[in-house]
């Protein structure tokens, strides 16, 4: 399907529903892909690494040298590209892999490893490390850098008026995510109930977050607690996954309910933090008056939206702190 689904007429319900159910994949097509996060400290000092100097953008730039293309927003490095891989920034200056899609879980760790490695080999130029944990364990909300991402500034703006501690889950937390693909909308409905099942035993299995501030929190996973008391309206566990007649439009209809962070044009965010896509749909944002969604918007959309289980064009399964 292209990119603007109605080149001569706006986007309808069934257009978001298509969007998704277009994922499906016959069986030797299926992939797995890999998302690996880690806090980025120096060495000897132990303090947070700003963009710049000498920081996440010099990260950045160093890992060219393997072949990396960069990615900009505005004059910001933001992220680099390498095949189907990507690695990007989270809010505070984790430093993410996204993997490309696999067939095995060896590959995975092929995959993975070179990454560590390639970082490493910059890191140590730069006085460097790297911490792999859900949360950091010292470092205090106010000490964490923040990235030239304009999404993530109107996240940081948002986030107060619907939760307590989403601010740390965007500058504190880190995670491992498994993606995988579908072949039909059965198979998503079992694999989704299944993985969504399954991530309160991931988060147990990998809880290594106990710290916050150099003190015992009360929690093994205090990455896992932040998702409590972030914003109720697009996280947690997704009971109607479980009910019948679940599918792809039911899933639509939750994420068309879920409120807006940003549109994007021209390559600049656009703040419509808590506007309804359903309005976008009818023309009537007040930051776009008449102006109607693409299915990128849509697309867009589902990528701001939290719950342990997400679904875009594949499953993504988000449970679990990460790990070294």
């Amino acid at each position: 399907m292209a990119e603007i689904a109605c080149e001569d007429r706006p986007l309808v319900f069934e257009d978001l529903v298509r969007w998704m159910a277009d994922g499906a994949k016959p069986a030797s097509d299926w992939r797995v892909g890999a998302e690996h996060e880690k806090f980025v400290f120096r060495l000897g000092s132990h303090e947070p690494v700003p963009y710049e100097p000498n920081g996440i953008k010099a990260l950045l730039d160093g890992l060219t040298r393997f072949g990396w293309t960069p990615v900009y927003e505005g004059e910001h490095v933001i992220a680099l590209e390498r095949g189907l891989a990507n690695v990007s920034l989270e809010p505070g200056g984790q430093f993410e892999l996204s993997g490309a899609p696999l067939e095995t879980v060896h590959d995975i760790c092929e995959e993975t490893g070179q990454h560590l490695s390639e970082v490493k080999a910059v890191a140590d130029e730069l006085g460097l490390g790297f911490l792999g944990l859900g949360f950091t364990p010292v470092w205090r909300r106010d000490q964490v850098p923040v990235m030239p991402k304009g999404r993530y500034k109107i996240m940081r703006e948002y986030m107060p008026k619907v939760g307590n501690l989403g601010l740390d889950m965007m500058f504190r937390t880190c995670t491992v995510q498994a993606n995988l693909d579908f072949g039909s909308e059965a198979d998503m409905v079992a694999k989704f109930r299944t993985s969504l099942a399954l991530q309160p035993i991931a988060t147990a299995l990998f809880a290594n977050s106990p710290f916050i501030e150099g003190k015992p929190s009360g929690f093994v996973s205090a990455r896992a607690n932040v998702w409590t008391d972030t914003d109720p309206d697009r996280t947690g566990m997704l009971d109607f996954v479980f009910q019948d007649g679940f599918g792809f439009e039911t899933y639509a209809r939750y994420a068309l309910q879920v409120p807006m962070y940003f549109v994007k044009r021209d390559g600049r965010y656009i703040d419509v933090a808590g506007r309804s896509f359903q309005d976008f749909m009818d023309g009537k944002l007040p930051e776009l008056p008449g102006e109607r969604p693409t299915l990128k918007d849509w697309a867009d959309h589902t990528t701001t939206i939290f719950p342990e289980v997400r679904l875009k064009k594949y499953l993504e399964m988000r449970g679990a702190d990460s790990g070294p």
